[in-house]
């Protein structure tokens, strides 16, 4: 049978020396080169979605790859398509590089220049050990096809438009639907999600962020489970220790909750810093969230222009949520899609404080009543966004708290 290579290689003299190599090894078939990380991921899961059959038995990943950083991807690669082997090709060839690429996840490390003798021995194990795997997780039964949990994430264009709100209540929305769901609060300085949900616990997300291998233990240990079942990753309650939440760490630890959970709604606030910036960049739905007026919809633009600058997120893959919204205000959701360039949700959430005072007051705002428009607009946006999980036997057109319908994706 033949070896599937997929190659990652975002150098366009390096996609054709590669390409060329791999074409020559006995039994390899080489699929087309993805360019960056985010084609990488994408690409492995549409082939997991189909099958674990489908997916290609070696990567090879360039040191140069981008914007993820190469061990980086490695990692994920390995958290989420575990029957997958990857080969790491440096010009760094040391003993420190190959112990760090082989503690990321890496089954291989090849030099450059290529050498053909050295690129069809890696290729040959790993592949050897790619099948292995296979055989094994078959025979369990269990197979995990690794395309992992759905990631959206929430920000705000300015403080106070309701950012921290509709994380939670999308995150209630998915799990009264019956997916598992991690609620995670990555407003690394501010965060008050604890406070929204009355709930006071030792641990937080720092605690995950000197780890390395963030184990299913060591998640389960860092995560308080709410009353509503909702898996929670607070907050530091010591503000300046979100210092220690980097980029790499937030990359680590959004891995580890996409392989352990269905659904992931991260709370990023309203300022962006490196641990924010990776999350919205690995983030299947990106949402930013505004008010229907002219500070926050300039503030939604400037966030916008500033992700695409920094090459987080492009504006049509962000989608913008109206809140407060009201049929008298001026500025309406075509407008700020015309302004920001992005997106706009179809559900709009209305401005109705008073449903919402007593519950926030009392820091019990999973007990807001079902009754309540914003509620209700905020789960329709869950359902919007294919969160939740329409029941079983549910007729099409049928609606509920949370049988809406999965928008199938274009």
């Amino acid at each position: 049978m033949p070896t599937r290579i997929l190659p990652a290689v975002g150098d366009t003299d390096a996609v054709r020396s590669i390409t060329t190599l791999l074409s020559q090894l006995p039994d390899a078939e080489p699929v087309a080169p993805v360019v960056d990380s985010t084609q990488l991921i994408d690409t492995l899961a549409r082939l997991a979605a189909e099958s674990v059959d489908e997916l290609p038995e070696v990567v090879v990943v360039h040191e140069r790859i981008g914007p993820v950083p190469a061990l980086e991807l490695i990692r994920e690669v390995a958290l989420r398509f575990p029957a997958v082997g990857v080969i790491l090709v440096t010009s760094d060839a040391s003993p420190g590089l190959f112990q760090a690429a082989m503690d990321y996840g890496a089954r291989g490390l090849v030099a450059l220049p290529l050498s053909y003798e050295e690129l069809a021995s890696r290729v040959q194990a790993v592949a050897q050990w790619s099948v292995g795997v296979r055989r094994h997780l078959g025979a369990g039964g269990d197979v995990f096809t690794g395309v992992g949990g759905t990631v959206v994430t929430v920000s705000g264009a300015k403080g106070g438009v309701g950012t921290t709100l509709t994380a939670i209540q999308l995150a209630l929305a998915a799990q009264a639907s019956g997916r598992s769901t991690a609620l995670v609060d990555m407003d690394l300085q501010t965060g008050d999600i604890a406070s929204y949900l009355d709930v006071q616990f030792r641990r937080s997300v720092v605690d995950l962020a000197a780890i390395t291998d963030i184990s299913p233990r060591v998640l389960a240990d860092a995560v308080f489970r709410h009353d509503t079942g909702l898996a929670l990753l607070l907050a530091p309650a010591e503000g300046e220790r979100g210092e220690d939440v980097t980029d790499r760490a937030a990359r680590q630890i959004v891995s580890a909750l996409r392989s352990r959970y269905e659904v992931v709604v991260i709370d990023c606030g309203a300022q962006l810093g490196g641990a924010g910036a990776a999350a919205v960049e690995m983030a299947d739905r990106a949402l930013l969230i505004t008010t229907p007026d002219v500070v926050a919809v300039r503030g939604a633009k400037r966030a916008v222009r500033m992700w695409d600058r920094l090459q987080i997120r492009k504006a049509e893959e962000t989608t913008v949520v109206v809140n407060r919204h009201s049929r008298g205000t001026e500025i309406q959701p075509p407008l700020i899609q015309k302004i920001t360039g992005t997106a706009v949700a179809a559900t709009v959430v209305p401005a109705n404080f008073k449903e919402l005072q007593s519950v926030v007051d009392a820091g019990r705002i999973h007990e807001l009543e079902s009754k309540s428009s914003v509620k209700q607009a905020l789960w329709g946006l869950a359902g919007e966004l294919g969160l939740v999980k329409a029941p079983e036997g549910a007729q099409k057109g049928a609606r509920g708290a949370v049988g809406f319908r999965r928008r199938k994706e274009g």
